[in-house]
C-alpha cells in the first residue's frame, strides 16, 4: 500500500503476513483464542518469552522474511523504516550483520508502562510511545538513552480531529458503545445485566468485527428475547472514530489502540477485560488518571454504565475533563515529524 504526501511517499506492508500467509493466519488464531479462552496460557507464554530471549537474529526461519525485507529495502531505498512489531528490528539487525546497509529504524512501542523486553531484543534508532510513564520505563528499565525515546502520543486516525455530525434522533436516553472481546457466555451475561437499562431507553451499539460469527448466535439469542430493547449490530467498520465520538460511553477491553482511541475522542469507558501482560499498562494509565473505570464481572460492568450515566452524567464529565491532559488526537501527525527529523538526522 503506498500513501503520498507532497513530500514524501510513503509504503504500507505487513511483510510477516505476506511472507508466511499461513503461519501469521495460524499464529493470529491461536493469539486470539489463547487471550479470549486460556488467558493463563498466554500469561505463561508471555512471561516465558521476557526470560528466554525470544526469537533469534539469526535464526534458519527468519530467512525467507530477510530476503524479502532486503529486497524492499533496495527496491523502494527508503529514508527510514517505521516499526510497529518489535520482529522487524530482528530482522534489520540480522541484515546488518551480514553487511547490509539498512535505513534508521524508527520503533512504535504499542503498549503503556508494562514494556515487554522483545521490543528491546533489537536496536532501535528512535523509539516512539505514548506516554512520558512509558518513556521512563523504556529509559530506566532498559537502560535506552533518553535521546533515543520521544512522546508523540499514540498514534490514531486523523478523524478524531473532526467533529462528526450529531446521530440522527432515534429516541435513545442515552448511547452505549460495547467492543464484545470475551467468552460468548460472558458477553451473553453482559447484555442481561445491561436488560434493566436497555429496556428503559438507553440504546447499545455493538461492533462485532472479527467476532461476528462466534457471537452472533449470543447477539441474537439476547435481542430475540427483548424486542424492545435497542441493540443495534455492526460488521466490519471504518466507523470507530465517528462511533466513540457520538456515543455517552464505551465497555472495551484494554488494548492499545482502543484505549488511546478512547482518550482521543474522550469517551470514558469501562474496561471488562485485561490480557494478562501487555494490557495492564494501558489499563493503569486510565486508571490512574480516573479517565475509565475498571469491571471484574458483568453485574459490575452494568453498575458502572449506571453509575457514569446517573445524575445527569456528572462523573462521566469529569472523565473527559481529566482525559484533556492525556488526549493526542494529533499524535499521527507528531510522530511523522518526529521520524522524518530523525531520518535527515541519521540518513543526511
Amino acid at each position: 500500500m503506498r500513501r503520498e504526501t507532497p513530500a514524501e511517499q510513503v509504503v504500507v506492508s505487513d511483510l510477516l503476513g505476506e511472507v508466511h500467509p499461513l503461519v501469521a493466519s495460524v499464529t493470529q488464531s491461536a493469539y486470539q483464542v489463547a487471550i479470549i479462552r486460556f488467558p493463563w496460557v498466554w500469561r505463561t507464554f508471555y512471561r516465558w518469552l521476557a526470560h528466554s530471549g525470544g526469537a533469534k537474529a539469526d535464526a534458519t526461519c527468519m530467512q525467507p522474511l530477510l530476503n524479502e525485507v532486503a529486497r524492499r529495502i533496495e527496491h523502494n531505498r527508503p529514508r527510514a523504516i517505521v516499526s510497529t512489531y518489535p520482529l522487524y528490528a530482528l530482522a534489520l539487525q540480522a541484515l546488518r550483520n551480514k553487511g547490509i546497509q539498512v535505513p534508521p529504524l524508527v520503533t512504535v512501542i504499542t503498549d503503556s508502562i508494562t514494556v515487554h523486553p522483545v521490543w528491546m531484543s533489537a536496536p532501535s534508532d528512535l523509539y516512539l510511545v505514548a506516554d512520558e510513564e512509558t518513556r521512563q520505563v523504556v529509559i530506566n528499565q532498559y537502560g535506552i538513552a533518553p535521546g533515543k525515546v520521544s512522546v508523540t502520543g499514540f498514534p490514531v486516525s486523523l478523524d478524531f480531529l473532526h467533529t462528526p455530525p450529531a446521530p440522527a434522533p432515534d429516541g435513545a436516553r442515552h448511547r452505549v458503545l460495547y467492543f464484545p472481546s470475551t467468552p460468548a457466555l460472558h458477553v451473553a451475561k453482559t447484555l442481561q445485566a445491561l436488560r434493566p437499562q436497555l429496556l428503559d431507553g438507553v440504546k447499545l451499539t455493538m461492533p462485532v468485527g472479527k467476532h461476528g460469527s462466534r457471537l452472533y448466535h449470543t447477539i441474537r439469542r439476547f435481542t430475540d428475547a427483548n424486542p424492545k430493547a435497542q441493540v443495534e449490530l455492526i460488521g466490519w467498520t471504518r466507523r470507530i472514530p465517528e462511533l466513540l465520538q457520538t456515543h455517552d460511553l464505551l465497555i472495551t477491553k484494554a488494548g492499545g489502540a482502543i484505549l488511546h482511541e478512547v482518550l482521543a475522542a474522550r469517551i470514558p469507558p469501562v474496561i471488562d477485560y485485561v490480557v494478562p501482560g501487555q494490557e495492564e499498562g494501558n489499563a493503569e494509565v486510565l486508571l490512574a488518571h480516573q479517565c475509565g473505570l475498571r469491571s471484574y464481572s458483568p453485574a459490575e460492568t452494568a453498575a458502572h454504565v449506571r453509575r457514569l450515566l446517573n445524575n445527569g452524567g456528572t462523573e462521566a464529565r469529569l472523565m473527559r475533563e481529566n482525559m484533556l491532559a492525556l488526549s493526542v488526537p494529533d499524535a499521527a501527525l507528531r510522530a511523522a515529524r518526529v521520524i522524518l527529523a530523525r531520518a535527515e538526522a541519521i540518513g543526511g
